[in-house]
Formats: C-alpha cells, sequence, structure tokens
C-alpha cells in the first residue's frame, strides 16, 4: 500500500511539473499578425519597478503591426524614478505611433503622472485620479524602546547617513533637507503635468495639492480630455492610427518564471517579495494614510 501511494505522488508530481513546462513554454502574446492592431499595457498596482512595462512599449514600438498603444492604468501611485520612467518611455514611443492612456477604478498620483506622458487620456466618471503630489513617511519607535530599556548604537560615516532612522527623533535640520527633496519632486510632477496638460501653473497649483478628483471632476479641471471606458479609448485611437473595422487588441504577457507555474501565482508572488531588498528610504507618488 505504501508503494502504491509514492508511485501515485510521483506521478501526480511529474503531472503538475509537465503542466507547470507546458505553460511556461507556450505562455506570451497570442495574434494573428495583421495590420489591424492596437497594443494594450496594462499597469496594475503600486509602481516600483518599470522594467516590464519599459520592455512592452520597446516592443510595441518596434512592431510595425500595432499601429498605437492604449496603456490601461489601474495604479493608486507608487515611487517616484520608476514612475518617471515609464512616463518618459511613454513620451518617446508617443513619438512614433499615437498612445492614450484610459484609467480605471484608480489612476492618482504616480499612477497620473505615467499617463501625462500620453496624448489622451480618458477615466470613467467614477475613476479616482489626481492627487498630485509627492509623500515621504517614517514610523518612530524611539518612545517605545525607551520605555522597555532598548537602545542602539550607530557608526556612520557622515552626520546625514541615518536620517530616517525609526531608532531616534528626526532633527530640525534633517526635516528641511528632506523637505528640500520632497519639493524639488513634487516641481517636477507639477511641470510633467502643465506642460503635458496645457493648464496654467497659477491653475494646477490649486489643484495639486495631494486631493483626488472623480473622472468627472477632472474632465472639468482639465487633467483628462473624455469620459469613457476602455473599449471607447481603443475605438478611438483606432480611428486615429487610421485602422478601418475591428482592431485586434494586443496584450503581451509578462513571462512567467517555472516557479510561478508550479506552486501558483499567489504563493510565488510571496516567495519573490521575500527574496526582494526594498530601501528604509522612498519618496511615494501616491496616497498613503497618515
Amino acid at each position: 500500500m505504501k508503494k502504491i501511494l509514492i508511485i501515485l505522488l510521483v506521478i501526480t508530481l511529474l503531472i503538475v511539473i509537465g503542466i507547470a513546462l507546458v505553460g511556461y513554454f507556450i505562455s506570451g502574446d497570442h495574434r494573428s499578425g495583421g495590420d489591424n492592431q492596437i497594443g494594450l499595457v496594462n499597469i496594475k498596482g503600486v509602481i516600483v519597478d518599470a522594467r516590464e512595462t519599459v520592455k512592452q512599449l520597446e516592443e510595441m514600438a518596434g512592431d510595425p503591426g500595432i499601429k498605437g498603444i492604449i496603456i490601461r492604468i489601474n495604479s493608486p501611485g507608487g515611487a517616484v524614478a520608476p514612475s518617471q520612467e515609464i512616463y518618459d518611455e511613454i513620451k518617446r514611443v508617443a513619438k512614433m505611433k499615437p498612445i492614450y492612456s484610459s484609467l480605471g477604478t484608480v489612476a492618482a498620483s504616480g499612477g497620473y503622472y505615467v499617463a501625462c506622458g500620453s496624448q489622451q487620456i480618458y477615466a470613467n466618471p467614477g475613476t479616482l485620479t489626481g492627487s498630485i503630489g509627492v509623500i515621504m513617511q517614517f514610523t518612530n519607535w524611539k518612545k517605545v524602546l525607551d520605555k522597555i530599556g532598548v537602545g542602539s548604537e550607530v557608526i556612520k560615516s557622515g552626520t546625514h547617513k541615518d536620517i530616517g532612522s525609526p531608532l531616534r527623533s528626526m532633527t530640525a535640520k534633517e526635516k528641511t533637507l528632506l523637505q528640500e527633496m520632497i519639493n524639488d519632486v513634487y516641481n517636477q510632477f507639477v511641470v510633467a503635468v502643465t506642460e503635458n496638460r496645457d493648464i496654467p501653473l497659477d491653475k494646477l497649483l490649486s489643484l495639486a495639492d495631494g486631493r483626488v478628483f472623480s473622472g468627472r471632476q477632472a474632465l472639468e479641471y482639465g487633467l483628462v480630455d473624455k469620459l469613457g471606458s476602455l473599449q471607447q479609448a481603443i475605438r478611438d485611437l483606432a480611428r486615429k492610427a487610421g485602422i478601418t473595422g475591428k482592431p485586434e487588441v494586443v496584450e503581451k504577457k509578462e513571462k512567467r518564471g517555472l516557479l510561478w507555474y508550479v506552486l501558483g501565482e499567489s504563493l510565488a508572488g510571496k516567495l519573490n517579495s521575500a527574496l526582494e531588498c526594498e530601501t528604509p528610504i522612498a519618496a511615494y507618488l501616491m496616497p498613503m494614510a497618515d
């Protein structure tokens, strides 16, 4: 009986590995290869890495069968640098092919920053967007540690090397330094919006205080161009690109690692996250709770 169970376990394992291998090698985008194609790039969740999105944009820019690109955004924002990298790539590709953005449930802060690189921005009436601003947030455990009698010894190469440490209070000078940095990044965000949205700076500054707008409000203030669904954006882009008839929407799938197919999306994602290192200090272009 024990031998039979071992054999069944081995067979089951081989079947799982076989399915995973098939999924791994056949994963990718599938299309007819016609000349009526619209590329679709999805930006989901918090923006922490631009590489996959930039790669997809590069591939679509170089594909003669793809006549235009839709950026579908469902993101509350994210880190500054990857948001800027995606924004810059969209601007570059937009010189070669028409690019529209379609805002889903939420496209705020870094998500909105990214959208500003496109030629047209579509939002649903209830989309949450805007949140033009930058935030940096720290946790201070000093009082708790003092109560339980825990201290720390720090050896550092410069006065501000441990700026933002949770083990001590921040000095006035450190707060000033970080505020200056935040102001600089904020100004970069504001300039990107005002240049691409053709909104006067004084008007934009009255809106760029971190508040979130509905899609309908964003249209009223000039932050988006039209109210409409993803499908509406695709139809309009197809006409702009000179496509007659129904366009074929092409989505380049991210190549999944073999671990993803064996363990499933949830468990593989948790393992990958556990292996990633995050910097202790980061400025985010996203709404966050205090």
